[in-house]
């Protein structure tokens, strides 16, 4: 069964051209124009993955991100925006979006990242996606140790020391992924592969913005730094 796409571009000219290609690469579109026919649409007929525009008139698609994860909804979401900031990028991250594409985009890199996104969601068999995990009342399965952090890979929880860290569905895989090689030093395109099933290549900043995102969470004041850039090459977990 082919899968849905239910994608919200306020202007015409791309709505269309992508639902077209959309539709000729295999998959069933509803594409609507605003934020507001989005969610209505994503409440009566849940989609596979929804590619949301950020900017869009009325509710935009940050804000169609925010209702959907604080719904309690794990569809993965594409944002397509045409701001290049990082700090943009980190809103999109931060409202729940798992991956974004900047315009003008080739859909060639589109259908790429839908893959990704689809093939994480089918691995994961129904994990979170980018939604704080609920507390459980104890560790249910085998911890993973290092460097000063626990993680219970079953639960999704994390721990870093007795602090619990809040993390989304992919910040806890690249924290997992980094725990599990700890002392190693990964390069991004191995990460890249591991954590979105897709290299994309090094002008992307997506992994810098959510390792970033992820030392936010983890350092404490007077405590050593877990996650090192290794220049040139990608990071590594140690505790120095």
């Amino acid at each position: 069964m082919s899968q849905t796409v239910l994608l919200a571009e306020d202007d015409r000219a791309i709505r269309h051209a992508l639902e077209r290609a959309l539709t000729l690469e295999g998959y069933r579109v509803t594409a609507v124009a605003d934020g507001v026919e989005a969610l209505a649409q994503a409440h009566r007929t849940p989609p596979d993955v929804l590619v949301l525009d950020v900017m869009m008139p009325g509710i935009d698609g940050l804000q169609v991100c925010r209702v959907l994860r604080a719904e309690g909804d794990r569809t993965p979401i594409l944002m397509l925006t045409a701001l290049v900031e990082t700090q943009d990028r980190i809103a999109g991250l931060d409202a729940g979006a798992d991956d974004y594409v900047v315009k003008p985009f080739d859909v060639e890199e589109v259908f790429a990242r839908l893959r990704a996104l689809l093939r994480r969601t089918s691995e994961t068999n129904g994990a979170p996606v980018d939604v704080p995990p609920k507390p459980a009342p104890e560790p249910t399965g085998r911890l993973l140790e290092a460097a000063g952090l626990r993680m219970d890979p079953q639960a999704r929880r994390a721990w870093r020391g007795a602090r619990e860290l809040e993390l989304t569905r992919t910040e806890f895989e690249l924290l997992e992924l980094l725990v599990r090689n700890a002392g190693i030093v990964l390069d991004h395109a191995t990460i890249y592969d591991r954590i979105w099933g897709y290299d994309f290549g090094p002008g992307s900043k997506n992994l810098a913005v959510y390792v970033g995102y992820l030392r936010r969470k983890l350092d404490e004041p007077g405590a050593p730094q877990l996650i090192h850039t290794v220049r040139g090459v990608g990071y590594v977990l140690r505790e120095d």
